[in-house]
């Protein structure tokens, strides 16, 4: 049974309204103002919500525009007898689903709820479907290094502390980062991915924190950045160490205040994010040679966590093998394959310079060009590039 949400201060509308949708088997409440509606709102999960715009305290628009920052897939139709062309344009471009004029037209008004509520089951629908698609592989290892991350991770998750993230490339970072997000009170919310050196230094204010239309050249349009993308949520800051000094004043800000600036505007947007941030450079060096601020670090590194490299590790290479040789298996529709003890002993003895990364690489390969058993002839083979072995034999 759908929740709804009516606010207005027109009692007879609202009792009018109350009974047909209680009538068509919805559930229904009633605020007389925007400021009461608000309060039941940030109390309670509705579907959907039936606001009018001319209210005292609290008006409809000032009503929607706070209602989105603290859910924006609940759908919002605006119901007034004071509208106009304008005001329903303005309603919809603050996320109104749809705008209706007093008097409702009943059978006008019914169908937009439902399709407004179709839509929000679609959402939600979407994101169990996503979730379950992208769902966060497991941590293996037994090692003490392992160990020690989990049981931080388990300390740590529930908090809304900044972590810091260091280790080399591959080595597992951002799976720390999605088992921080996984076991938090915000893994319901978004987990939003940006990677820093792979964005221009002239674009990465952009993509953080967002855009007017025509605040530059190419700007045909508002973006919304991922600091109000990840609002609610987890933003996971990789290869931190790359990003501009002018960007790290605005993330620093952010961070301080909760509140950003998209570039080209002046209004200043609220944020809800828990910052977890991954770099594979010695920051503290990168201050030093003015390449990163020693403020932003030390708001970063609230928690610090060392991923090892796979070559500190090598005790879980068999766990970690076997784990990938069911993975590659089931995603090639092939047999189970099986490392026999001298191609795992050949695999430990292997210099891993690309960590985890490389080693499940290397088994998809094996699992491709090596029989039913995979021994270590095949290790020697199709492990150790031709070129590499000429400058070992050399």
């Amino acid at each position: 049974m759908a929740n709804i949400l009516i606010i207005d201060d027109e009692k007879s509308i609202r009792k009018t309204l109350s009974e047909i949708l209680t009538y068509e088997g919805y559930k229904v409440e009633e605020a007389a103002d925007g400021a009461e509606g608000f309060k039941m709102y940030q109390g309670k999960a509705y579907d959907a919500v039936l606001c009018d715009i001319k209210m005292p305290k609290m008006d409809g628009l000032e009503f929607l525009e706070k209602a989105k920052e603290i859910n924006p897939d609940v759908p919002i139709i605006m119901v007034s007898g004071h509208g106009n062309i304008d005001t329903a344009v303005e309603a919809v471009k603050k996320g109104a689903y749809d705008y209706i004029s007093k008097p409702p037209d009943l059978n006008r008004l019914l169908i937009t709820l439902r399709n407004a509520l179709d839509k929000t089951t679609l959402v939600a629908e979407t994101k169990v479907l996503r979730k379950k698609v992208n769902k966060t592989p497991e941590m293996i290892g037994e090692s003490a290094p392992i160990v020690k991350i989990k049981d931080t991770i388990h300390k740590v998750a529930p908090t809304d502390a900044r972590v810091l993230v260091t280790g080399d490339n591959g080595a597992g970072k951002e799976l720390v980062a999605r088992w921080i997000h996984e076991y938090s009170n915000r893994a319901s919310g978004p987990m939003v991915e940006v990677n820093c050196a792979a964005i221009p230094s002239e674009l990465i204010e952009s993509e953080l924190f967002g855009h007017e239309k025509g605040s530059f050249t190419s700007a045909v349009k508002q973006r919304i950045g991922k600091f109000e993308q990840a609002s609610g949520g987890t933003l996971f800051l990789d290869e931190i160490g790359d990003m501009s000094l002018s960007a790290q004043a605005k993330v620093l800000r952010a961070l301080q205040e909760g509140k950003i600036t998209r570039v080209g505007g002046d209004k200043e947007i609220s944020v809800d994010v828990r910052v977890v941030a991954a770099t594979n450079k010695d920051l503290l060096r990168e201050v030093e040679e003015k390449n990163f601020r020693l403020d932003l670090y030390h708001r970063l590194s609230v928690i610090l966590i060392h991923v090892p490299s796979l070559n500190d590790r090598k005790e879980d290479i068999p766990l970690l093998v076997d784990h990938f040789l069911d993975l590659v298996c089931s995603e090639y529709g092939t047999a189970r394959k099986h490392a026999d003890k001298d191609a795992i002993k050949a695999l430990q003895a292997h210099q891993w310079t690309g960590n985890i990364r490389e080693l499940r690489n290397v088994v998809e390969r094996l699992v491709i060009l090596s029989g039913k058993t995979i021994t270590a002839d095949d290790v020697e083979n199709y492990v150790v590039p031709n070129h590499d072995k000429k400058k070992v034999t050399s």
